[in-house]
């Protein structure tokens, strides 16, 4: 068989292995083991092993467990909540300030925690009854929780950016500074749109059009000084944590690894100590959420690892790099194709597969065209949270719908589209002014 034959063959093993509902490290290790069998000599099978122990003997990897435990302590404890309430107080008097309060507390929590769905599930849990309650439609409740979860993979520390930066070797310390401007810059345009359709939705109550939203939207709620006041002891552990992670990775004090260490260390120390999670009973959950979710993100890269070993080995991933460098394209023509490629697979793929299975075949590209990888990391991750909203296997979709089994997944979907739209704007304006994502990058040489 010729080295083209072999990578169409291997494709298609690899998507119908996904497709049938395999879990993605079984699916994606199953078919490297099974075209090591048939193409390559039976003494590597041996080396499969350690293959994997090398590729994940990388102390970057060990951010990974660190940050899932950082989120894991405040998305499954009261801290989300009180997160939550003390931003809507603050934003009582913006028009739309609730849905504008969620977008900012999907940001924090982001930048605590990493993790798009656990993003959703605490900020979710509190803010979709809540704006329901004040008469915000199901699709624009859930369209906000659900686009305000995807900051999670942008906005630093991010476990997309770590893993991005592990397979392309850059700096992790650079991919999180760049991932500040945009994040920053997606949470304004979120807020923006929030205001502009609580204001449509408002005008359509007060109109008397058929509307989803119900009459409740036309009261305004307003709190005092004192009640805003009163939510700064509440505030103050997270701008603390998120301060300390801040100047002490961005300040060169410490290593990611080091930062997500300190991170985890004391956000435990807060859901300890002020929100009571001593007993073994909160712990359990906070731990086991912990092991299972890392150890399935790890799984998922030991087997990703032995997948593209082997489409080295085969010469598959040299073969495609070079015809994707031969291409007759400009640098921008192949950008844009690169990123419709990297949307339909998130039609299907969750990031951590996609960045793990598709950069080294595109890598070589970018660098003839000339792309900077730092920049191009922080827009993949921007298409990656694309993916996380869009059907149909958008993850954060299916979590709205389970914390809020009553809004049909039809309106979801239409709540998430103009968030979608905004993604695609930001990419749009990333690309006009670059300096957005690689002026703190810059700042650190």
């Amino acid at each position: 068989m010729s080295t083209l034959q072999v990578g169409v063959l291997f494709g298609l093993a690899t998507f119908v292995a996904l497709f049938s509902g395999m879990p993605i490290a079984f699916a994606v290790g199953g078919v490297a083991l099974v075209f090591m069998l048939l193409y390559m000599p039976v003494e590597t099978v041996g080396m499969v092993a350690e293959t994997i122990y090398s590729e994940l003997d990388n102390f970057v990897l060990l951010t990974i467990p660190l940050f899932v435990l950082m989120g894991a302590a405040i998305g499954k404890s009261r801290a989300g909540g009180d997160l939550y309430s003390s931003l809507n107080r603050w934003m009582g008097r913006v028009p739309g300030g609730l849905g504008v309060a969620n977008v900012l507390a999907c940001s924090v929590f982001a930048a605590m925690c990493g993790s798009s769905p656990a993003t959703c599930s605490a900020i979710g849990s509190s803010g979709i009854p809540e704006m329901r309650k004040r008469g915000y439609s199901a699709g624009l409740a859930a369209g906000i929780i659900a686009a305000g979860g995807t900051l999670g993979i942008l906005i630093p520390p991010s476990l997309t950016l770590i893993l991005y930066g592990i397979v392309t070797e850059q700096s992790i310390g650079k991919l999180f500074m760049a991932g500040v401007g945009p994040g920053l810059l997606l949470t304004a345009f979120f807020s923006v749109w929030v205001v502009i359709r609580y204001r449509q939705e408002k005008r359509m109550v007060q109109s008397g059009l058929e509307t989803t939203a119900s009459r409740e939207i036309l009261r305004e709620e307003s709190f005092t000084w004192r009640e805003k006041l009163e939510t700064l002891p509440r505030l103050a552990p997270f701008i603390a944590i998120i301060g300390i992670v801040m100047v002490a990775l961005y300040g060169g004090w410490a290593t990611p690894s080091e930062v997500a260490g300190i991170g985890a260390f004391f956000s435990l120390l807060m859901v300890v100590a002020i929100y009571q999670c001593y007993r073994w009973a909160d712990l359990k959950i906070i731990l086991g959420g912990t092991v299972r979710e890392s150890t399935m993100v790890m799984m998922i890269i030991a087997m990703s690892f032995l997948y593209t070993y082997v489409m080295s080995y085969l010469h598959i991933t040299q073969e495609v790099a070079q015809w994707l460098v031969a291409l007759p394209l400009g640098k921008w023509a192949f950008f844009v194709g690169v990123n419709i490629l990297l949307v339909v697979l998130g039609f299907f793929l969750p990031p951590v597969a996609i960045i793990l299975m598709v950069m080294p075949v595109i890598l070589p590209a970018l660098k003839v065209h000339g792309i900077d990888l730092i920049w191009f990391g922080v827009v993949m991750t921007i298409l990656m949270e694309m993916g996380l909203i869009h059907p149909p296997v958008g993850l954060n979709l299916f979590v709205i719908n389970s914390i809020a089994p009553d809004i049909r997944m039809r309106d979801i979907i239409w709540g998430t589209l103009p968030f979608i739209g905004l993604m695609i704007l930001s990419i749009v304006v990333l690309s006009l002014v670059p300096e957005i994502a690689l002026w703190l990058p810059h700042q650190a040489k």
